[in-house]
């Protein structure tokens, strides 16, 4: 199973940060939609899977399940091809603090791509999950509800923005992870482990927050308005940033970046094995 070093992995996530910044408006549009999409079946399937799980026999299993579970969004996301803005954060802001694209081309492209995933989220929130009637059931909406009320009343602004930062930090480690793979099952594996991990320990992501709580609001799930999903949508996101940009973009340049990316990568010791992995795609997604 051949894979990148470290330094490697941070030279090519420069690339694709700044092929990202530079795909035109409409495509990353529509790629931001995807991965909105994604991200959103994700989210149906586990909690089509949980439902009906008491926790008083399974404990706290089906937090475990539904991390699972939802890992396929992400797998969906760097696999299939779309543009999920949390976990390209890291690459794109990287690539515009080494001169690779302008930062004006970075902040279009993290607007985009947000705006893109709202409306991939909620159109399968809407159609997909509740009126196919999946989120509808007794057990569905009981587990549903539990996620919203949890995301929307109990947790408060500043836990948000904790979980916010947590979340983030595995999302992008799971994206640098896989584009340090350069296989599919290589891939999968760096994807699965740490988004099953942020989903089971309670962390918020925005763009999954974007499915769970407007789903929640159109299934009528008590309490839930728009007020609530835009306070939590605002904590997650910038907690989000915060995660990727200081815990993932700033640490790994601290680590390779300060000096020429051929230094680095000599005097890091590689842990790649297998042969040479390919060049970085232009278009390389995620």
């Amino acid at each position: 199973m051949a894979f990148m070093s470290p330094p490697e992995i941070y030279s090519a996530t420069i690339e694709t940060g700044a092929a990202k910044a530079k795909a035109p408006p409409g495509k990353t549009l529509v790629a931001g939609a995807l991965a909105g999409a994604f991200i959103g079946f994700g989210a149906l399937f586990a909690i089509a899977v949980t439902s009906g799980l008491n926790p008083e026999t399974w404990g706290t299993l089906p937090q475990l399940f539904t991390g699972a579970a939802f890992s396929f969004g992400l797998m969906l996301v760097l696999i299939a091809g779309a543009e999920l803005v949390t976990g390209a954060v890291p690459s794109v802001t990287l690539a515009a603090a080494k001169g690779r694209t302008s930062w004006g081309k970075t902040g279009a492209y993290l607007a985009i791509t947000t705006v893109g995933a709202f409306l991939g989220s909620i159109f399968v929130a809407y159609f997909m999950g509740v009126k196919s009637g999946i989120l509808t059931g007794p057990d569905q909406l009981e587990r549903l509800g539990a996620i919203a009320t949890l995301k929307a009343h109990t947790e408060t602004d500043w836990q948000i923005f904790l979980r916010g930062i947590g979340c983030n930090w595995l999302v992008c480690l799971a994206v640098w992870m896989a584009l340090g793979a350069n296989d599919i099952g290589g891939k999968i594996l760096a994807i699965f482990f740490p988004i099953m991990a942020f989903v089971a320990m309670g962390f918020d992501h925005l763009v999954a927050n974007m499915f769970f709580l407007p789903a929640a609001h159109w299934a009528g799930v008590p309490g839930i308005g728009w007020d609530d999903i835009g306070r939590n949508l605002l904590f997650a996101g910038l907690g989000n940033a915060v995660g990727a940009v200081l815990f993932v973009g700033c640490a790994y340049w601290f680590l390779y970046g300060r000096t020429s990316e051929g230094v680095a990568a000599e005097t890091i010791p590689a842990s790649r094995t297998g042969p040479e992995p390919a060049a970085v795609p232009a278009t390389v997604q995620g």
